[in-house]
């Protein structure tokens, strides 16, 4: 199973910015899709951000123009850029795998980890 570590939460301002990383263990990371999900208080996960093997990104509409996914294979690593944040971007972000980028809502490879906080004030 693939093992994934977030990190680069905070507490922003409105309008500030963050970059969040996310790395993953294993052989695997050059060849799967890779998601961004938050899950706000009261609220169920959702993807945000996702990029496939290929780097072909895909964003929910919520986020699409500010956040932009990014990923270094050789470093096994996915990360999210995010501009431009606003209070309702408040959330517990995680990342995880998956085969394709569809399979990225239906059936990922990671266990859901403790994710980073991202805390954005009016």
């Amino acid at each position: 199973q693939v093992q994934l570590v977030e990190s680069g939460g905070g507490l922003v301002q409105a309008g500030g910015s963050l970059r969040l990383s996310c790395t993953a263990s294993g052989s695997i990371f050059s060849i799967t899709a890779m998601g961004w999900y938050r899950q706000a208080p009261g609220k169920q996960r959702e993807l945000v951000a996702s990029i496939s093997s290929g780097s072909n990104t895909n964003y929910a509409d919520s986020v699409k123009g500010r956040f932009t996914i990014s990923r270094d294979n050789a470093k096994n690593t996915v990360y999210l850029q995010m501009n431009s944040l606003k209070p309702e971007d408040t959330a517990v972000y995680y990342c995880n795998a998956a085969w394709t980028l569809e399979l990225l809502t239906t059936r990922v490879l990671g266990s859901w980890g403790q994710g980073t906080q991202v805390t954005v004030s009016s």
